[in-house]
C-alpha cells in the first residue's frame, strides 16, 4: 500500500525508543508502519529541533541512490499527530539457532566469521566475582559490510546493534537514522569491525556514481550538509578504506 496516502491506524507505541515513536496499521491491509511525528522529536543539543524525521527520509533516499535498499521504504508525510516520518514496517524471521548479526559473546566465544570490536564487563551470577568479560562482535557478511559504509556517508551517530534487522527474504535492514548526515563528524557505531580494511570495489563504483549524480534533499536537510554528504562520499572513494575511530565515543552507549 501506498505510503504517501495510506490511512494510519495506531495500534500502539514502541516505549523502548527515545522519541515518540508509534506502530501503525496502513488502512485495513494488515501491513503495518512506523510513524514518529515531529511533535514527539526529543530536543538534542547538537541536531536542530524538528528536523529528525526529515534524516531519516534523506537517509532512506541515499541508500536508494547508491542502489543497496538498506533501509525501508520512508516518508515525510502528515499524520493523526501531525507530520512526521511514516517507514514500513520490517519483518523480522522467527529466532534461530545461532548468533545475531551483531551481538555479546563471552570473551573467549566469539564465533569464526565474527569481528570483535570491543571487549567488557557484565553482570554475570554464575561467575566467580559476579563479573563476566565479553565481546562486542558482528558478522563478516557483505550485507552488513554495506550497511557499515552506507553509515560512514550518512555520518551515522546512533548505529546500534538493534538497529540493524534481518528481513524475511534474508536482506540486511538499518533502521533509526534520525540522528544523521550532520556536518560535523558525528559517526558513532557498533560496526567498527572493518575499520581500516579497504572499501570492495564495487562498493567504490557506487560511491564514484553518487558522487557523480547525488540526490536532491532540499528541504529535508541543509545545504551545507548536503555538501557534507557528497564530500564524505569522495574522502572515501580517495581514501579506498574504512575509517579508524577516533578517541571521543566511537560506539553508541548502549549499543543494542
Amino acid at each position: 500500500m501506498d505510503l504517501e496516502t495510506a490511512d494510519l491506524k495506531i495500534l500502539g507505541r514502541i516505549t523502548s525508543a527515545s522519541n515518540a515513536t508509534l506502530l501503525c496499521e496502513l488502512g485495513d491491509t494488515g501491513e503495518r508502519a512506523v510513524y514518529k511525528p515531529v511533535r514527539g522529536e526529543v530536543p538534542l543539543w547538537d541536531f536542530p529541533d524538528g528536523t529528525l524525521a526529515g534524516r531519516e527520509v534523506a537517509s532512506y533516499r541515499v541508500s536508494e541512490a547508491l542502489g543497496w535498499g538498506l533501509i525501508p521504504e520512508t516518508v515525510l508525510r502528515d499524520g493523526p499527530l501531525g507530520t512526521g516520518m511514516v517507514q514500513r514496517w520490517v519483518d523480522e524471521p522467527d529466532a534461530e539457532d545461532g548468533p545475531d548479526l551483531v551481538d555479546l559473546f563471552p570473551l573467549d566465544g566469539v564465533p569464526e566469521g565474527y569481528l570483535k570490536v570491543f571487549t567488557g564487563y557484565v553482570e554475570d551470577e554464575d561467575a566467580p566475582d559476579g563479573i563476566a568479560e565479553v565481546a562486542l562482535a558482528h558478522a563478516d557478511d557483505p550485507r552488513l559490510r554495506r550497511l557499515a559504509v552506507l553509515d560512514v556517508i550518512i555520518n551515522n551517530a546512533d548505529r546500534k546493534g538493534g538497529h540493524v534487522l534481518l528481513g524475511p527474504d534474508g536482506r540486511v535492514q538499518g533502521v533509526d537514522h534520525g540522528i544523521c548526515l550532520h556536518s560535523a563528524p558525528k559517526l558513532r557505531t557498533v560496526l567498527w569491525g572493518w575499520a581500516g580494511r579497504l572499501v570492495p570495489d564495487e562498493l567504490l563504483a557506487d560511491l564514484e556514481a553518487f558522487r557523480a549524480a547525488p540526490p536532491d534533499l532540499a528541504g529535508l536537510i541543509t545545504d551545507e550538509e548536503q555538501a557534507a554528504l557528497v564530500e564524505r562520499a569522495a574522502e572515501l572513494i580517495d581514501l579506498g578504506a574504512m575509517p579508524l575511530p577516533t578517541p571521543s565515543r566511537p560506539i553508541p552507549w548502549p549499543p543494542f
